[in-house]
């Protein structure tokens, strides 16, 4: 059945009189976050997911937006506030979404190279031309071919692809590159946006949001940048300043300090909040939002550090004491889940399975050939990654509006600029660190094999960890891929869901153990990744100090 509901503060209807929005959009004006209509929650009931069919959308046009109503198919209803995600109603395909897990050590239909190839070589089209592959006038060159031809991007994504049966693939090859359809008709949104610095954040305390007024300038001035410096700083903007999407849990606990602080909403000695900004929403109104840095940005000694993973953020416990205060429906498993995840991990895939993951630093991301822990984009080309970043933000701002694609080409150039703070020298003595680095070479090296000594995608079951991210229908391929080890010392939790709580415990044959009482997740044992567990105490401490260096 198709369904419209009329809203106040829906958008008008291009060359209609009255505003119209799905029931869907309405009672999911994004996941786990605020409504449509204002700030409060919608209710228990609700329909499916609204899909983002082709009907046409205007541009945007001075801070405002014209979208038609969209069409939805009920489906199933959960509250509006924290639901578990639910599938595109439009998109019936995403409904059966799995994958299998490959045989032997790699997934299947993967290449064995440790990095990046170049765009000839991954079907694309075009060719590498007179650059050196992965060199910035290379990258430079890439950038254009992105943003000049559909054809192009299109390819790309299918390629990038590890999986094309999962929730994320099928989602995207449903509505990427079409042209003239899907997410290339929806309107660009270059939006007004400030970050919340101490004077500001002491409003927000009050419960006031001052207007971000159609007067503000946009985030983006219109001009291209023609040196990949100038893609970098308009990609840190981007980082720090276009919204995620509206986030009426942060914009309670900013109400809350105690809470604020409690949950990882970090400050810098100047009072800044990394990663939450004020910015004029798509409606009109001014809102509360949070930008890629809430979760790769963190707070060390009063100082900002851009690309370290936000260990101390704990969304779930956030979105819990909203709904615990406000005392509005929160559906009991998903409840239960939250508890679950815990600081510096959340459930990001597009399932309903339990599968939280570890927010991992943002180091080396241009030496990497996969992306993600489960290693479901191939990373063959930078416009991989700023595929990754375009739907992304669609996708989180839930395909109302799409980025202009210079942003998300910008904010992948940025993504690659990052690197960890400098390392002190170490104090442990010259013949332990090159005992280390033996080590290192005979029981880490073959997977962790490329500049940033990340690696590969191995199957779940040779690496033996907890297999359900890797075989989930949101995002697996069957493997994982072999994290970088840049800062790897300051990187705890370790794996992929965050259990190991230490480098010293990755390395203890202890953990194995059934009766084992350790674990950053609570007792029990901590199964697979047993390379270095055999080591005998002298090489292990030689191991973890070389570790300390990189």
């Amino acid at each position: 059945m198709i369904q419209r509901t009329r809203l106040a503060s829906c958008f008008p209807a291009r060359g209609q009189g009255e505003s119209y929005c799905s029931n869907a959009l309405a009672q999911r004006w994004f996941r786990g976050a605020s409504t449509f209509a204002g700030r409060g929650g919608a209710g228990r009931g609700g329909a499916g997911r609204g899909g983002a069919g082709r009907g046409g959308a205007g541009p945007l046009v001075g801070g405002r937006v014209f979208a038609i109503g969209r069409r939805v198919v009920r489906g199933r209803g959960h509250d509006a506030l924290g639901s578990r995600p639910m599938r595109w109603a439009a998109i019936v395909v995403l409904a059966s979404a799995a994958c299998s897990s490959p045989e032997g050590e790699e997934a299947s239909g993967r290449a064995s190279a440790d990095t990046p190839s170049p765009a000839v070589e991954s079907g694309l089209g075009g060719s590498a031309g007179e650059f050196e592959p992965w060199s910035d006038p290379w990258i430079l060159q890439e950038g254009r071919r992105f943003l000049g031809d559909t054809d192009v991007r299109r390819a790309a994504l299918d390629r990038s692809l590890t999986n094309h049966d999962n929730v994320y693939s099928k989602l995207r090859l449903a509505t990427y590159g079409l042209g003239d359809a899907g997410w290339d008709k929806l309107p660009v949104w270059n939006p007004r946006s400030t970050p919340v610095d101490a004077a500001l954040a002491a409003q927000l305390a009050q419960g006031a949001i001052p207007a971000v007024g159609a007067e503000r300038e946009p985030l983006w001035d219109g001009v291209e940048p023609t040196t990949m410096a100038g893609w970098v700083e308009l990609g840190r903007r981007v980082f720090f300043e276009y919204p995620m999407r509206a986030e009426v849990f942060l914009e309670f606990g900013l109400t809350r300090r105690e809470l604020a602080d409690a949950v990882g909403v970090e400050r810098t000695a100047s009072g800044d909040l990394p990663g939450v900004i004020v910015f004029r929403n798509v409606d009109g109104e001014s809102r509360v939002g949070m930008t890629c840095a809430i979760c790769h940005s963190a707070v060390r000694d009063g100082e900002l550090v851009a690309g370290a993973a936000r260990r101390s953020f704990d969304y779930g416990r956030l979105r819990l004491a909203y709904f615990a205060e406000t005392g509005e429906y929160l559906d009991p498993d998903l409840a239960e889940r939250m508890r679950g995840w815990g600081p510096g991990r959340a459930d990001v895939s597009e399932d309903d399975d339990e599968d939280p993951v570890a927010i991992p630093d943002l180091w080396g991301v241009r030496s990497q050939s996969w992306l993600t822990q489960a290693g479901t984009i191939r990373h063959e080309s930078p416009m991989a990654l700023a595929i990754r970043q375009e739907t992304q933000l669609t996708d989180s701002n839930h395909a109302l509006v799409r980025p202009p694609r210079q942003l998300a080409w910008a904010l992948a150039m940025y993504v690659y600029s990052l690197a960890p703070p400098p390392r002190a020298p170490s104090s442990s003595p010259g013949s332990q660190l090159a005992r280390g680095r033996e080590l290192f070479a005979e029981e880490c090296g073959r997977c962790h094999a490329n500049e940033a000594y990340g690696g590969r995608v191995i199957a779940a079951a040779t690496i033996g960890t907890d297999r359900e991210l890797a075989v989930g229908r949101g995002r697996g391929t069957g493997g994982y891929r072999v994290p970088p080890l840049l800062g790897v010392g300051d990187g705890a939790p370790y794996l992929h869901d965050g259990s190991v709580a230490s480098l010293d415990e990755l390395l203890s044959p202890d953990r194995l153990g059934g009766d084992y009482e350790g674990g950053a997740l609570g007792p029990g044992p901590i199964l697979g990744h047993r390379a270095g567990t055999e080591l005998v105490p002298t090489d292990r401490q030689a191991l973890l100090a070389f570790l300390q260096t990189l």
